[in-house]
């Protein structure tokens, strides 16, 4: 059998029973009674004949190291990564200019999972991990992107910058996210097929890393605080990218005279 995942909370539970993208094997549950999220998570898991057990909720603790469960906790097959080619052949062939979201080294698993939710409201095509030195998926971040992380495809790579050398020759502009240099971002184009790259929480973007960026951006700020922490500065940039694009689609249905089409 494979190794597997015990998600903890109604919102983690719920998602990944909705998606249905890995096999949740039971749920675990401290209390008869329901409410809320948890009602519809049980009525999915009756639906889907996936067992209900109740434990003791020092069980349901020990099980999750601690972790807030909120009385719910499933157990779930291992998160199901997909290929970064298919996420980038998906981007280039929708009908919108394709929109990766690439991290460089973020360790923090509570930011992987603040990002990925963002990711999942901004509607990108896909997120690139590192595979090495880097947060992965784990209990830990899909509870943190409140089960998001169930409807997001995600990719890890060997060689992040191999990675972004190659989707430059599938006309992706790679644009590095920089909290010091860089172009203000509100001034930069990113309406065209784009590979949004953010640094770890303590480095940034490692040099290598920078060097495959076509250019670099940045959020201006006016506080005594000289940058945002990396899921907040992560969801500026994205709906950045969202209102540009919504602008120019607007634009699109517009003629020249200023009367729709």
């Amino acid at each position: 059998m494979d190794s597997a995942d015990m998600l903890a909370g109604p919102h983690a539970v719920l998602e990944a029973l909705r998606a249905g993208r890995r096999h949740v094997r039971r749920i675990l549950l401290a209390r008869q009674e329901g409410g809320g999220i948890t009602e519809s998570a049980l009525g999915l898991a009756r639906a889907q004949g996936v067992p209900v057990e109740v434990r003791p909720r020092a069980e349901l603790d020990r099980l999750v190291s601690g972790a807030v469960h909120q009385g719910i906790v499933a157990e779930a097959g291992p998160f199901p990564y997909v290929s970064p080619e298919e996420i980038v052949l998906r981007a280039r062939r929708g009908p919108e200019a394709g929109f990766l979201v690439v991290l460089d080294g973020i360790q923090d698993p509570q930011n992987l999972g603040g990002i990925i939710r963002t990711v999942d409201a901004a509607g990108p095509h896909g997120l690139i991990l590192p595979r090495d030195r880097a947060a992965a998926v784990t209990p830990a971040a899909v509870r943190a992107s409140a089960g998001a992380t169930e409807h997001v495809s995600v990719a890890r790579v060997t060689n992040l910058a191999a990675f972004l050398e190659w989707v430059k020759g599938e006309d992706f502009w790679v644009v590095g996210a920089d909290a010091n240099t860089g172009g203000d971002i509100y001034a930069t184009d990113l309406t065209g097929p784009l590979a949004l790259v953010f640094g770890g929480e303590e480095r940034g973007l490692r040099p290598l890393v920078r060097r495959r960026c076509d250019l670099l951006v940045r959020i201006p700020t006016q506080g005594r605080i000289g940058s945002l922490n990396a899921s907040a500065a992560a969801a500026i940039c994205l709906f950045e990218v969202v209102r540009q694009r919504r602008s120019a689609e607007k634009r699109l249905r517009l003629t020249g005279n200023g009367e729709r089409k």
